[in-house]
C-alpha cells in the first residue's frame, strides 16, 4: 500500500526533495520527514529541467543543463527523503489505496517525468527491514511528453530554448546545472552522513559511470557557485 492512511500519500525525494525546507515549499502540511532507501533504482543526471532555462540558471554552451531523475536498475539503491502529504488533489479519486494515478494538478507540477510507486525501505534503527511503496518522479520519454501535453508546450518549454530532446541524451555529455547540485549536495549533507555519502556515491553522470564524488573533485568549484539573489532560498539547501 502507499498509503499510510487514506487520505495520505507516501512521497519519495532523491534531489530538491532531500532538503526537507524545499519539500515543504511544495507540500506545505507533509508530516513525519525521514529518510529511506529506494529499491532497484538508479539516480543519474540525464536530461535538462526547463524551469532551469526560465529561471536563467541554465548554461547551455558548457550543457550544464541536467536535473536528476530515476531509473529502474536491478541491483542499485540509494538513500532517499521519505514523508507523507494529504492527499489534497494530488491523486485521482476513484485509483483506489492499492494503485496511484496522478491527478493532473501533480501532473503539472512535474511535467516531464513518470509519477509512479516503487518498493522502498524504512530505515530502522533495530535492524528490521521493512519494505513499502512511495510514490517517485522517474525517467519517462520525449514520446510521452508530447503525448500527454502536446508539441506546442514542447516547443514552448525546450525547443524555444534550444533543447531539441528532453530524454535523449546518453551519448552527449550533458553535465549537471550547478546552481541546482550544489542544492542537492547541501540538502543531502543536511540529512546526515548517511545521505550525504549516497548521493555522492549513488548519484551518476549522464555515462552511468562517473559518481557525484568524482565529479566534484573535478569541479571543486561547484560548491561555490551560489544561485542568484532571489533564488537563494529556493536553491540553498
Amino acid at each position: 500500500m502507499i498509503n499510510t492512511k487514506p487520505s495520505h500519500i507516501t512521497i519519495l525525494g532523491f534531489g530538491s526533495l532531500l532538503s526537507e525546507r524545499s519539500s515543504r515549499t511544495t507540500f506545505p502540511a507533509l508530516e513525519n520527514f525521514r529518510l529511506g532507501r529506494v529499491i532497484n533504482h538508479r539516480r543519474v543526471f540525464c536530461h535538462p529541467a526547463s524551469i532551469f532555462f526560465q529561471r536563467n540558471i541554465a548554461k547551455l554552451d558548457t550543457l550544464e543543463i541536467s536535473s536528476l531523475s530515476v531509473e529502474y536498475k536491478e541491483g542499485y539503491s540509494m538513500i532517499c527523503s521519505v514523508f507523507e502529504v494529504p492527499n489534497e488533489g494530488l491523486a485521482v479519486d476513484t485509483a483506489g489505496v492499492d494503485s496511484f494515478v496522478p491527478s493532473q494538478k501533480f501532473l503539472e507540477r512535474e511535467e516531464e517525468f513518470e509519477i509512479t510507486k516503487v518498493d522502498y525501505e524504512e530505515l530502522s534503527s533495530s535492524g528490521k527491514q521493512e519494505i513499502k511503496q512511495g510514490i517517485i518522479c522517474r525517467r519517462s520519454t520525449d514520446e510521452a511528453y508530447i503525448e500527454r501535453w502536446g508539441q506546442t508546450r514542447f516547443k514552448q518549454n525546450y525547443l524555444d530554448y534550444g533543447i531539441k530532446t528532453i530524454w535523449g541524451w546518453d551519448e552527449s555529455g550533458i553535465r549537471p546545472c550547478p546552481v541546482y547540485l550544489r542544492h542537492c549536495v547541501l540538502a543531502a549533507t543536511n540529512c546526515g552522513e548517511l545521505c550525504y555519502n549516497s548521493f555522492l556515491d549513488d548519484t551518476y553522470l549522464v555515462d552511468r559511470f562517473t559518481t557525484i564524488r568524482d565529479y566534484l573533485k573535478e569541479h571543486p568549484e561547484i560548491m561555490e557557485t551560489e544561485p542568484p539573489a532571489n533564488l537563494k532560498e529556493r536553491y540553498g539547501g
